[in-house]
């Protein structure tokens, strides 16, 4: 799938989040949730690295399937984020980490 494909998907399920849950995805929504995905994954990490209480210990498969879940998530906030801002995502991924213009 190609990266605006993908941007298009996210952002019409975010909308449909809205709309199911009657949220308004707004910048301040979308920054604050962009924060909480972070913490879920700050939180995997910590799982997965054993770093947290041992009841909270699972397979390393498992472990690893929560990560992938909450790096989805964070990814998909940071779309969301430029959409809202009027951010080509795609454009500033390119000047920031492949050509280096910035």
């Amino acid at each position: 799938m190609e990266f605006k494909e993908l941007q298009k998907k996210v952002i019409e399920n975010a909308r449909k989040y809205g709309k199911d849950y009657n949220v308004v995805i707004d910048e301040d929504f979308a920054l604050l949730k962009l924060y909480e995905e972070v913490g879920e994954l700050a939180q995997a990490v910590l799982i997965h690295r054993k770093k947290s209480r041992p009841e909270k210990h699972i397979s390393e498969k498992a472990s690893k399937a929560e990560l992938g879940k909450e790096l989805a998530d964070v990814v998909g906030m940071a779309i969301v984020n430029a959409d809202l801002l009027g951010i080509d995502l795609e454009k500033a991924i390119d000047k920031k980490w492949i050509n280096k213009e910035y």
